[in-house]
């Protein structure tokens, strides 16, 4: 039996898609490529904007042209949000987000009729990846669900509220695959800075007691954390996960605006000032810290001189990279129904203005590290001009390039930072060390 897979949307989907592969070869399926003729088809989907929600369907509907007589599986977010996924003909098995390690029960529930399309049947608990054959670094889920309720943002409806996974059974999986070559581990989540709320404790003491004991496994040598609000990021956390000499000084902290007004109708919480704030606690603890963030233009009734604002507000933080979105309208998203909406050729402008200074600002910070000795994880090939090269990140998530042979161990390498091409921003580390 053959099976495709395509995920679509963020870390946590693809780490879900992961452990459902993972059974299905187990089971013996074999994998062919998502344009090639399956039995099963199975797309992960994404519902976070109404783009998402069409491409969702796209893929479902692609799937089955390929093979009408293949089983079609959704999985994921857009069946907790579309009504009757199963009505639509591309569509045979629909499975939610709480379900997805039981899609194979489900499967074969369905093609033996024994039960209803659709029913979990005995629900397996503690399904985790185990195998990342070739690779130094993995996601790894430790929560779910959000509470927040941003007002353009459905992920609250479609995943439901937070729920953190214990500390143990992330423990045991980090332990299993760092035995399988897995060097960083990518803590990720919906909302992972509510992680241990559900538990009646504090993220401030559960994350970091979190990082702490994932330290203590000798054979991981990087913790970084996926993306976190700047709530989390107290004197408190922020003392103590500074210690933890193995969590990367990189921080992806959700931002979404630099204009108060605009985030007050985001339902964000906190101001611009807050967030600078955390921002200037994390240069405090360590020095040059990689700060990203997440940036939505032409948000309902922004104003020019609310998008000048926020502007403004990133050239002060001065971030290592800004990802920039065009605010998309979602159906059952209280910003849907906002007045204000603003054209999308005012919002593409925008995004040009804050990508223009994104790439500037990124430019700058890499071109500091300039003559630095760096490390980096071996993480996969790619061809420049011609030649093979091996790239990695460093602890700051700073792309860099090594030889083909310098990879062949799969552990860090370190050597001093240098271009390759400046005009492209390809760096590379010289005088090797491992």
């Amino acid at each position: 039996m053959r099976v495709a897979f395509h995920n679509l949307g963020c870390k946590v989907n693809s780490y879900e898609l992961d452990i459902v592969r993972q059974q299905f070869l187990e089971a013996g399926y074999e994998e062919v490529p998502f344009d090639q003729e399956a039995d099963v088809y199975i797309v992960n989907t994404c519902s976070v904007t109404n783009i998402a929600d069409r491409k969702s369907r796209q893929m479902l509907h692609r799937a089955k042209r390929e093979n009408p007589a293949a089983v079609v599986i959704a999985m994921g977010c857009y069946v907790e949000t579309a009504k009757d996924v199963l009505s639509d003909g591309a569509v045979d098995l629909a499975v939610g987000n709480k379900d997805k390690k039981n899609t194979l029960a489900i499967l074969r529930a369905y093609e033996k009729s024994a039960v209803e399309a659709g029913s979990t049947g005995e629900i397996a608990s503690g399904a985790v990846l185990l195998k990342h054959a070739g690779r130094t670094r993995a996601d790894i889920k430790i929560q779910d669900g959000c509470n927040q309720f941003c007002t353009y943002c459905i992920i609250p409806y479609a995943r439901g509220r937070i729920e953190s996974r214990p500390q143990d059974e992330i423990l045991s999986e980090i332990r299993q695959i760092a035995a399988d070559g897995i060097r960083e581990v990518v803590l990720s989540g919906i909302h992972i800075s509510s992680y241990g709320r559900d538990e009646g404790r504090q993220p401030e003491d559960a994350l970091p007691e979190l990082l702490d004991r994932i330290a203590e496994i000798p054979d991981i040598e990087r913790i970084r954390i996926s993306s976190v609000e700047p709530g989390i990021m107290t004197q408190r956390f922020i003392d103590r996960a500074a210690r933890n000499e193995k969590l990367c000084p990189h921080f992806h902290m959700s931002l979404q605006s630099g204009c108060d007004r605009t985030l007050k109708r985001m339902n964000r919480h906190y101001s611009a000032d807050e967030y600078y704030e955390s921002v200037l606690r994390l240069r405090e603890a360590y020095g040059d810290p990689a700060i990203t963030t997440d940036v939505i233009v032409g948000f309902p009734d922004e104003t020019q001189q609310d998008f000048e604002a926020s502007k403004a507000f990133l050239e002060k933080v001065n971030f290592y990279q800004i990802h920039v979105f065009k605010y998309s309208r979602r159906s059952g998203t209280p910003a849907a129904t906002m007045d204000g909406q603003i054209p999308e050729r005012e919002k593409a402008r925008r995004s040009d203005i804050l990508l223009e200074l994104t790439a500037q600002q990124a430019a700058a910070y890499r071109a500091a590290r300039i003559g630095r000795q760096e490390a980096i994880l071996p993480e996969d090939a790619v061809l420049v001009d011609g030649r093979k090269w091996f790239r990695g990140h460093t602890e700051r998530y700073v792309e860099y390039l090594i030889p083909e042979d310098a990879a062949a161990s799969g552990r860090m390498v370190r050597g001093t930072a240098a271009w390759l091409k400046e005009e492209g921003g390809l760096m590379v580390l010289k005088d090797l060390q491992f």
